[in-house]
């Protein structure tokens, strides 16, 4: 495989005392061995390659999902728990002047059908994965911020869409107080067990026929007499079609076409005790919205149903044991800065994992080009639970040469390459200093 960072980054450091391991058992698949004929062949067992396989399965088409580690050991099993509005980071306007206003608006409304699908799936398959919150809220970290957030409830109440906007002297009444200026909710998305809901989408997967292996990292991806060539360890699957599913865990051989077209970084979470309602009440946060502040390198986090906090935020730019150290060290740091009243609160895991980034600040979803046959999702930019899902759900439709039923938006259909290959990680301290400093001096 050719993966940017060290080795460490893709082994079992970085998710070393992860929090949702402990909430619910993994499924035992088995791995996959000898030769086998499918229709279509998903590499990744995410919230994309689930979604993927559990849609094509119910259509009817024979699938099998490779898994290079263990179930739930990825992205997918660590991250955030936040289904929400997201997954670009180019602003609205940039949008619009890059791809117009009907591409921008079938955008806004792929992601309100992203958070509505993963709703869906919820219920449809009855999977309980503790979910709370009702949308999403952004707090102001400064003065500056607090007023660019009043012109953006403005402009969003303009549009017809219902908005809260509380400003600071209320944030202790709504239980959301600390160190912010004012705050505003979307009425879109909820908070959720991210471990839960996947091995939900396994199960409800595998019910409906599809073949999951763990343990059954793909080698290689080859063409022969109009198939795809799948192989593994231990094996070779012959499909018609294979689909990408490996967002921040891509290689840019598997195929080569993904070369430098994705920009894994990493995301750093802690769970705390759970918070006695003295404490609560003592920090004035007893809010079960899902929240993060409106920095640049933002910070998230949440009062989960079983009153343990979890808070997040960019992780390193390099990767090895003293680094993993350091971030949560800084994680720590944030938190206690952030939530004074909890700093002899103690955090009992604390974990890190891979997101990833497009050059164009938006995800893709779609066929490979040139390479028939081939398909791909990734580059959620951090919203992988709704977006990934919906990735997923896209790409049952494409594989079989289906119109998507859902909202299919030209601004997904295009990834280009980062500069400098390989390398193409030089880019990133220069960004994050820029954006540090952009958010120091908005302070």
């Amino acid at each position: 495989m050719k993966r940017i960072f060290s080795n460490y980054a893709y082994g079992p450091g970085p998710r070393d005392n992860c929090w949702w391991d402990e909430t619910i058992a993994a499924p035992d698949w088995p791995e996959q061995r000898g030769e086998m004929q499918v229709d279509v062949t998903v590499i990744g067992g995410g919230f994309t390659g689930l979604s993927a396989a559990l849609h094509l399965a119910e259509t009817g088409v024979n699938v099998v999902v490779l898994e290079a580690e263990g179930p739930g050991w990825g992205a997918s099993g660590r991250n955030g728990g936040f289904c929400c509005l997201g997954g670009s980071k180019l602003s609205t306007k940039a949008m619009l002047r890059k791809y117009g206003e009907e591409a921008t608006r079938t955008y806004a409304e792929g992601e309100e059908a992203s958070v509505a699908l993963v709703a869906d799936l919820l219920r449809k398959h009855q999977i309980e994965a503790d979910t709370h919150s009702r949308g999403e809220t952004v707090l102001a970290h400064s003065p500056r911020a607090l007023k660019q957030m009043k012109q953006q409830v403005d402009h969003i109440r303009a549009a017809g869409v219902d908005v809260a906007f509380h400003p600071k002297e209320e944030l202790a009444s709504v239980g959301m107080n600390g160190a912010f200026f004012g705050a505003m909710t979307t009425p879109v998305g909820f908070g959720l067990n991210p471990r839960k809901y996947l091995f939900g989408l396994a199960q409800a997967a595998t019910d409906a026929g599809a073949k999951l292996f763990q343990h059954s990292p793909a080698l290689r991806i080859a063409q022969a007499g109009g198939q795809q060539i799948v192989t593994t360890a231990k094996g070779k699957i012959r499909s018609e079609k294979v689909v990408i599913a490996t967002n921040g865990y891509s290689s840019d051989d598997l195929p080569d076409w993904l070369a430098a077209r994705y920009m894994p970084t990493q995301s750093s979470a802690m769970v705390t005790r759970p918070l006695s309602e003295e404490e609560l009440q003592a920090q004035g946060w007893f809010s079960d919205q899902m929240a993060y502040d409106s920095r640049n390198m933002l910070h998230y986090f949440r009062l989960m149903p079983d009153r343990r906090f979890l808070f997040g935020m960019r992780g390193g730019l390099m990767s090895s044991p003293g680094v993993e150290a350091g971030i949560r060290r800084q994680l720590r740091r944030d938190f206690e800065a952030l939530f004074p009243h909890w700093r002899e609160v103690e955090s009992t895991h604390s974990w890190s994992g891979m997101v990833c980034l497009a050059r164009d600040l938006v995800p893709f979803v779609g066929p490979i080009p040139d390479h028939p046959g081939l398909f791909a999702g990734l580059c959620y930019h951090g919203n992988g639970v709704a977006m990934g899902s919906y990735a997923g759900r896209l790409l049952a439709d494409l594989v079989q040469g289906k119109t998507p039923e859902l909202p299919y938006s030209p601004v997904i259909q295009g990834l280009r390459r980062f500069p400098f290959g390989t390398a193409r990680r030089v880019v990133m301290p220069p960004a994050y200093a820029f954006f540090g400093l952009m958010d120091r001096f908005s302070a």
